[in-house]
């Protein structure tokens, strides 16, 4: 959900975009300033408010403008960084800046309504760039194209209690590999009493459905098919998830008897240590650290249960159609700068340190090869957090297939919250059932595009 899956409609875009025609182009082409730089507009800056991240965005520009006399960047404010709302819009309006974000799940919308320029034969002399792993690099490439650098990428995880752990006599050091041990560590947690809660899912507002997603590519199984055309939810993979988290609920009643969760409601167990696990991006690690009153170190990441896939999104950025070739060399250079050297911009993380932001989780892993190495290290040299808490993840994600949401997202999620809502609260749901009903409906919102 990090990554929207939001499918937008050029028809609306370009409707709510004739009201911006009045407004300068963002992305004009001109790449000249008075003074001869090659100017460049960047989107996706802090916004005033974040003034901690505002300054080093700031910072980062003079330092690059500094080592590049010949670049003027332009920032502009952005949060979020992307507005589904207004996106195409600004896109069929000529409103994009010059090098604009993009969720992972947006690159190939973009590239089929003509809004990208083409930085195939540039990209090649960024430095960096090989090492990006290669299925990162592939959400931006397109019919052998590239159209765009990743910033940043997260894959799913089994996000666990350690101190819970220990007090149920389980192994703090060996999380659970497989849906079955799942099941095992939350009845032992769950017999803890207490309030205690063995393991929680979401089931509404979507998230239930993004959650099933995750742990159906968790079992090698998937929500639509290859093509894209029809729903793939009938399947003995999604029977799997659904089976695990209704014999958890009733058999074991290890997940509680309040339902319909939500990421909050999730988020302010784990954070109180009632909660013994559930399924997370290493994202909500701070969050459940400075805003739900956990501790680093009692927190763990796992990879996801199943060993077969899980659930990956991120997201990069893209070049304006207009752009000249001039600034898309510019572009790419303070891409390199901010994003894809370790050390630098994003990753300069003795800055992070020093701010007092989280240094150590496990993502963004964005690069393979002697880039990684550089990352690895300075992280290790700068963590602030424990890092040991997090190598199961580091280790055993490596060996998953990363699928990304499906198209339609939002729609099919909302689908499949009333399955995974079903079996959790209500004990005679017929799994069968509602995976058939599921999968029609999907099939129907496929069929509409």
């Amino acid at each position: 959900m990090r990554s929207s899956g939001f499918r937008r409609t050029c028809t609306a875009a370009i409707a709510t975009a004739l009201a911006l025609t009045g407004l300068a182009a963002c992305g004009s082409g001109d790449d000249s300033s008075a003074d001869g730089k090659t100017r460049i507009t960047v989107n996706c800056m802090p916004p005033k408010s974040a003034k901690i991240d505002r300054k080093s965005f700031e910072d980062d520009i003079a330092a690059f403008e500094k080592a590049n006399p010949k670049i003027d960047v332009v920032g502009r404010d952005a949060f979020p960084c992307q507005d589904p709302k207004t996106f195409d819009a600004k896109l069929a309006g000529g409103q994009m800046e010059d090098v604009f974000y993009t969720y992972f799940t947006d690159a190939k919308h973009v590239v089929d309504i003509k809004q990208a320029a083409d930085i195939t034969p540039y990209v090649k002399d960024m430095k960096g760039y090989s090492d990006i792993q290669q299925s990162l690099r592939d959400v931006y490439s397109v019919d052998g194209k590239v159209y765009g650098v990743p910033r940043t990428n997260y894959s799913m995880g089994l996000l666990y209690n350690k101190k819970l752990f220990t007090e149920a006599g389980l192994d703090p050091n060996t999380p659970p590999a497989t849906w079955e041990e799942v099941r095992a560590a939350a009845k032992k947690i769950a017999a803890l009493g207490k309030g205690y809660v063995g393991y929680a899912d979401y089931s509404a507002q979507n998230q239930g459905g993004w959650h099933f997603t995750a742990e159906i590519y968790s079992q090698g199984g998937d929500v639509v098919t290859p093509d894209g055309k029809n729903g793939a939810v009938d399947t003995p993979e999604a029977k799997a998830v659904l089976q695990n988290l209704k014999d958890m609920r009733w058999a074991d009643n290890s997940m509680g008897t309040k339902q319909l969760l939500i990421l909050n409601d999730v988020q302010q167990m784990m954070g109180s240590g009632k909660l013994g696990m559930y399924i997370s991006a290493p994202d909500n690690v701070p969050i459940l650290v400075k805003e739900k009153g956990g501790k680093y170190e009692d927190l763990a990441l796992a990879p996801m249960p199943g060993g077969k896939g899980t659930l990956a999104g991120g997201d990069g950025y893209m070049f304006n159609k207009k752009d000249t070739p001039a600034q898309i060399k510019a572009g790419l250079k303070w891409l390199e700068f901010q994003t894809n050297t370790p050390g630098s911009g994003l990753n300069n993380w003795k800055r992070a340190s020093d701010l007092k932001a989280p240094v150590g989780l496990p993502e963004p892993r964005l690069w393979t090869g002697a880039t990684d190495t550089k990352d690895q290290a300075l992280k290790k040299q700068y963590a602030n957090v424990p890092v040991e808490n997090y190598q199961p993840f580091l280790d055993g994600s490596q060996a998953l297939t990363l699928k990304l949401e499906p198209p339609q997202a939002q729609q099919i999620y909302s689908v499949l919250d009333g399955a995974v809502s079903a079996v959790l609260t209500k004990k005679d749901a017929n799994i069968d059932n509602l995976l058939k009903d599921a999968q029609s409906k999907i099939d129907g919102i496929l069929s509409r595009g």
